[in-house]
C-alpha cells in the first residue's frame, strides 16, 4: 500500500512543476517588456520552443532551470533515490537542449540562456543585472548569451 501513496504522491508532486510561466520567466519578462521589448511566448514552431521570442531582433531566449537542464552550479545535485531515472530524464534535457540550439542556429536565430542561479540562491546576480544583460544583447549583433549566477 506505501507504494501505491508514494507513486501517487510522486505523482502530484512532478505535476506541481511548471513547464512554463515560472517565477523566473515572469520575473525577466515583466522587466523586458517595460524596457518596451515586445515578444511571443513559447513557439510551438520553433525547436525547443524557446520561453521568449523576438522576432524583430531574430532571438529567441530560454530561461533554464538548473536541476531541469544538468546546470554546473550550486542549484544542480543529482537526487538521492532513482539515481538511474533522474540520469536518463535529465540526460535527455540536455541532448534535447543541444538539438533544439543547433536547430535554431541552423534556421539564423540568436539565442540567450538565462540560468535560475542567475536569479536566486547565493550566486545570483544584483537585481536588474540579468534583464540589462539581455536587453544590451538583443539590442547587439551577438549571436550567442549566457548569464549564469556568479
Amino acid at each position: 500500500m506505501a507504494d501505491v501513496h508514494d507513486t501517487a504522491t510522486r505523482s502530484r508532486n512532478m505535476a506541481a512543476i511548471r513547464g512554463k510561466d515560472t517565477k523566473p520567466e515572469l520575473r525577466i519578462r515583466r522587466a523586458l517588456h517595460s524596457l518596451g521589448f515586445r515578444y511571443r511566448l513559447h513557439a510551438r514552431d520553433l525547436p525547443g520552443k524557446p520561453d521568449l521570442v523576438f522576432p524583430r531582433y531574430g532571438a529567441v531566449v530560454f530561461i533554464n532551470g538548473c536541476f531541469w537542464h544538468q546546470h554546473d552550479c550550486h542549484l544542480f545535485r543529482w537526487p538521492g533515490t532513482r539515481v538511474d531515472f533522474w540520469q536518463e530524464k535529465i540526460g535527455k534535457n540536455v541532448a534535447s537542449d543541444e538539438r533544439n540550439i543547433k536547430a535554431l542556429e541552423a534556421l539564423g536565430w540568436r539565442i540567450a540562456i538565462v540560468w535560475e542561479c542567475a536569479l536566486k540562491g547565493r550566486t545570483r546576480l544584483p537585481d536588474n543585472q540579468p534583464v540589462q544583460l539581455l536587453a544590451e544583447w538583443l539590442s547587439s549583433a551577438e549571436k550567442r548569451l549566457t548569464i549564469r549566477g556568479n
